[in-house]
Parts: structure tokens; C-alpha cells; sequence
């Protein structure tokens, strides 16, 4: 294999044809454990980096010579992005590599609650067909409720859209309140936590997102509310939580993202009534890995051919 003057790192394995495309033109080196002692040992000798994992905070104390860093994905609370600035290193991201995806997790989240189809799966034979059609009387439909969406972002913009074709009310809360798309109205905090039939968190994590739904918005919602976490655990009080579903404040919830990841043992009560854990894959699908796959590599190769990143998300280290 030939040897190339530059060399890229990799937190975590990417789409095999990406990296087989990367490594026409630098050295590709996998990290084999995405520890911050690996990672820091790694950087001192890598021209870009591709991020998949949380980086340590000081891991841009340890390169020597890296010229960018891409995440693989969207979301950029994984990178020390006050550090990477103040050293003048470039970050890229992906933006709506995994809308789509993220999106259809979403409806399948709300159908999983309201629908219950794995509850009325008849067996081979139809033995239970009366049983099971009778929970059918159970059930609700997603159009005519309020669906609130805190973060009205890509994410958001794209779920409102659907919920609207679904028949349903949209409600957002965003910090840009005057970008919010046709057929979104806006609502503040406690509006939307009050009048939503589920609440999505498709927000950023940051200072002003930490904590944002703890227990005053969980007493706010309905007893018969959803909520639904594809942002990042903290922007949710878990205690909280377990106390809003031990006591039936709220009906459900559906989280993929968590506190710690991955999660680990006892982090969550083992019999929580209505609580759905999912692995942080809402993001995840085939066609979204491909998308972000191919997008990561495009950044670098732009940046090892001495140009900027498309999608820079930190232009002020050019000023």
C-alpha cells in the first residue's frame, strides 16, 4: 500500500467504500479504542480528523500538525469547539445527513405509543384473533393532536411538515421565534409543554438546553402526554422523568439518547412502566450512514487539497 504525506484518524469505523476512498489519497488510521488516551496519543500525528466519538476536551492539546476536524453527523457537542477556535482548527459538519432518518424514528416513536401494533400481533393460526383485535378500542390516531417540538431546526422543520400531513397540530419552540416554517406556531416554554399531546426534543445540547425539561414541565404536560428525546440525554432531568412515570404524570417516554452512553446497568429502573430506550439510533439508517460517510470524506479531502470546508461551522478563525 502506498504511502501518502498525509494522515487521517478516525474515532470509529466509517462506510467501508469511504474509507477505501480516503485511503486513495492519505493514510487512514481507525482508532481501536475511542478512549481520550487513545485519541489523545493518535491526534500528535493526523492531519484531519474524523469524529464519531466524544472527544476529550483537551485532545487539541495533543495534535502537532492537524489541519481540520469533521464530524461525522451533525451534532457538534462531541468536539471542545471553544478549544478547536482558539487554535484556529477548522470544523466541519454534516448538515441533514440524517434529517430523513431522524424524522421517520420520530413517527415510528409516536405510532410505537398511540398504535401499539407488537401488543396486537396475533400468533400463526389466529388463535388469539378476538383477543388481540379487542385492544384495537385501546388505541389512538396521531391526527387531531398537538404535536410541540422543542428545537425547530432541520429536524424540527422536517417533523412538523410530516405531523402537519398527518393531520396533526404543530406548536415549536426556537430561538429563532421569526424562522419557525408555515404551520408552526410558536409557543413558549410552558405553552408547550401544557398543550402538546407529545413533545419531541430536537434541540441542540448547550448551556441553555442542560436541564431544560425537568419537573415543572413534566407536571405541565398531560397525563396522557409523550415525550420523545432525539436531542441529547441532558437537556432532560432523567430523576425527573422516572418520577413524572412512576406517579403518571405522563403517559410514555421514548428516549434514545441518555445521560451516559452507553448506558449502563441500573441507570434506569428495570421495571419503569412506558419507558422506551433505543441505542442513539434515530439517526442511524443506511441510506443516513452513506450520506455522512461520503460527506465526512468530501470535507477532508477539500481540506487536505488545501481548501475550506464547505460546511465550516466556526468561520470567525478566518477573521
Amino acid at each position: 500500500m502506498a504511502e501518502h504525506t498525509y494522515t487521517v484518524l478516525l474515532t470509529n469505523d466509517i462506510l467501508a467504500e469511504e474509507a477505501d476512498r480516503l485511503r486513495l489519497h492519505a493514510n487512514v488510521i481507525v482508532a481501536p479504542q475511542a478512549d481520550p488516551g487513545t485519541l489523545r496519543r493518535l491526534v500528535a500525528d493526523a492531519d484531519a480528523l474524523i469524529v464519531r466519538a466524544k472527544l476529550p476536551d483537551d485532545i487539541f492539546d495533543y495534535q502537532t500538525r492537524l489541519k481540520g476536524v469533521v464530524r461525522h453527523g451533525v451534532g457538534l457537542d462531541m468536539i471542545p469547539m471553544k478549544n478547536a477556535s482558539a487554535r484556529k482548527i477548522p470544523v466541519a459538519n454534516i448538515p441533514g445527513c440524517n434529517t430523513r432518518s431522524v424524522v421517520e424514528y420520530c413517527v415510528a416513536a409516536m405510532l410505537l405509543v398511540r398504535r401499539r401494533i407488537d401488543t396486537q400481533r396475533i400468533e400463526n393460526g389466529g388463535s388469539d384473533w378476538q383477543s388481540r383485535r379487542e385492544l384495537a378500542d385501546q388505541m389512538g390516531e396521531l391526527g387531531g393532536l398537538t404535536l410541540g417540538i422543542v428545537g425547530v431546526g432541520a429536524i424540527g422543520g422536517a417533523l412538523a411538515n410530516v405531523a402537519t400531513a398527518l393531520g396533526m397540530k404543530v406548536i415549536g419552540l426556537s430561538r429563532r421565534r421569526e424562522s419557525l416554517p408555515d404551520g408552526v406556531a410558536y409557543a413558549d416554554k410552558q405553552a408547550l409543554f401544557s398543550q402538546a399531546d407529545i413533545v419531541v426534543l430536537s434541540c441542540p445540547l448547550n448551556a441553555d438546553t442542560i436541564g431544560l425539561v425537568d419537573t415543572a414541565e413534566l407536571n405541565a404536560m398531560k397525563t396522557s402526554g409523550i415525550l420523545i428525546n432525539v436531542s441529547r440525554g441532558p437537556v432532560i432531568n432523567t430523576a425527573a422523568l422516572m418520577n413524572a412515570l412512576d406517579h403518571g404524570n405522563i403517559a410514555a417516554a421514548v428516549l434514545d439518547v441518555h445521560d451516559v452512553q452507553p448506558v449502563k446497568p441500573g441507570m434506569y429502573p428495570a421495571e419503569q412502566k412506558n419507558l422506551y430506550l433505543t441505542p442513539h439510533i434515530a439517526g442511524i439508517t443506511t441510506a443516513s450512514m452513506k450520506r455522512m460517510s461520503q460527506g465526512a470524506v468530501d470535507e477532508v479531502l477539500r481540506l487536505l487539497h488545501g481548501q475550506r470546508f464547505a460546511n465550516l461551522v466556526n468561520p470567525e478563525i478566518y477573521d
